[in-house]
C-alpha cells in the first residue's frame, strides 16, 4: 500500500498495526461494546485503518451497512470516539493507544462509477 501524499509505502509495523486496531474496532461495534447512544454500531462496517509513522494516530475507514447515512455516521463516530477509544484500550495492549479519527470510505462508490464506465464501454 502507498501512502497518499508521497510515493513511500507504509511501513510492515504501520500495517500490523493498522490491522489489528481494524479487527479489534469491527469487534468492538459487532459486540455494541462501545455504546454510542445515537448510532446503531452494528451496521457499521471499518475496510481500512490507516497508521502515522508513529503509530499515534489512527484514521480508520468506515461505512453504514448499505451506505446510507455516511455523514451522520461519521459525525456521531467522531462525537463519541471516547468511548470508542476506551473499549480500544480493554482490547489492545500498546504503549501508546491511537487516537482514532474517523473518515468515510468512499472506495465502493468510485469501485461502483469504473464498474459503469467498463460496462458503459462493452
Amino acid at each position: 500500500m502507498i501512502r497518499e501524499s508521497a510515493n513511500i509505502p507504509f511501513s510492515q509495523r504501520q500495517l500490523r498495526v493498522g490491522e489489528l486496531i481494524k479487527q479489534s474496532l469491527g469487534q468492538i461495534f459487532l459486540r455494541d461494546e462501545a455504546k454510542v447512544p445515537t448510532l446503531d454500531t452494528r451496521n457499521i462496517t471499518v475496510t481500512e485503518v490507516r497508521m502515522s509513522p508513529d503509530l499515534k494516530n489512527a484514521r480508520a475507514y468506515v461505512i453504514p451497512l448499505g451506505g446510507k447515512d455516511t455523514k451522520k455516521a461519521v459525525n456521531a463516530l467522531t462525537e463519541f470516539s471516547y468511548l470508542i477509544r476506551k473499549a480500544l484500550s480493554k482490547k489492545i495492549d500498546m504503549k501508546f493507544l491511537p487516537k482514532v479519527s474517523f473518515v468515510s470510505d468512499k472506495s465502493f462508490d468510485y469501485a461502483e462509477k469504473i464498474e459503469k464506465l467498463i460496462q458503459k464501454n462493452k
